[in-house]
């Protein structure tokens, strides 16, 4: 089979959405991880159907498929990173987070999403972790119920540092119709998992997947062939267990140079997969699709 691959528009943040979208199909992807957030997608603006609608009709003409990300930074509090989350003291803070993973999958069915992933957050100093796994687990519980009734897979990404950082901790929490967000770069910081052994592991929850590479114990996202992850085992490993959603590329530092990356990412993820019919080589130049009303 041919693995599908999409790009992280927060790799894209000094674009416009539009024309993260076209650098991305133009390099040969097969989907976009859209992060939604002030300049892409804002999902608290007044028009956000308006614009849901938009993109959703941009990805359908250039036949690109999609994720959905949450992961901004200020979305919710202009002066608190990633704040509120999940695991916040504060119930209304709570109530914030969890309204805003709705939007996201409501945003999610306009544009026929394959998922939307989300991750739980950090206590703040002197919360109880036992009180706040009861907190995580009741909005999962209420978000997972949202997006099964939307017919959409809600994805818990383990993330280091958070309270849920590791696949082990994922796999103590009992919420129906909850699946796994993995990023595979997170099992070399953690290094409870190799990459491709979690893949394996994981396969029947599988909700979606994200690739970079990263140095062993060192959670910084970093192109391919600067860290330590074996990206064509990883990439066997998802041919092994049949995986047909899009695996996604985050590159989260690399803003400033995407017109660069964007491309070399895929190129590097190419010359990793053994050639086969319908397999696109490196050195072919991807076809360009023009779209109405889109800059060329």
């Amino acid at each position: 089979m041919t693995l599908r691959f999409a790009y992280n528009t927060n790799g894209t943040a000094n674009h416009r959405i539009e024309d993260a979208i076209r650098l991305i199909k133009d390099a040969g992807y097969d989907g976009v991880a859209l992060t939604l957030d002030i300049h892409h997608l804002d999902p608290f603006a007044d028009n956000w159907v308006v614009e849901a609608d938009r993109i959703a009709s941009i990805l359908s003409r250039l036949e690109l498929g999609s994720v959905i990300e949450t992961g901004a930074r200020f979305l919710l509090d202009p002066t608190a990173k990633h704040e509120p989350t999940l695991v916040t003291a504060d119930a209304a803070g709570r109530a914030r987070r969890v309204g805003f993973l709705k939007r996201a999958i409501e945003i999610g069915k306009i544009l026929n999403s394959e998922a939307v992933s989300f991750w739980a957050g950090v206590p703040k100093p002197g919360v109880d972790h036992d009180e706040a796994r009861g907190w995580l687990v009741e909005g999962l519980r209420e978000v997972a119920a949202f997006a099964a009734e939307k017919g959409i897979i809600a994805a818990l990404e383990p993330e280091p540092g958070m309270l849920i950082e590791t696949l082990d901790d994922f796999s103590r929490i009992d919420v129906p119709g909850l699946r796994l967000a993995l990023d595979t770069g997170h099992c070399l910081v953690t290094q409870e998992r190799d990459p491709a052994a979690a893949v394996h592991e994981f396969a029947p929850r599988l909700g979606t997947v994200a690739i970079e590479d990263m140095k062993r114990g060192d959670h910084i996202h970093l192109p391919f062939g600067e860290g330590d992850m074996d990206v064509p085992v990883v990439l066997d490993a998802l041919d092994a267990i049949g995986f047909e959603k899009l695996v996604c590329v985050e590159l989260s530092r690399d803003s400033h140079r995407a017109d660069v990356m964007v491309g070399q990412a895929l190129e590097y993820l190419r010359t990793c997969r053994r050639p086969g019919p319908g397999l696109p080589r490196p050195d072919e130049t991807p076809r360009e699709i023009p779209v109405p009303g889109l800059p060329h």
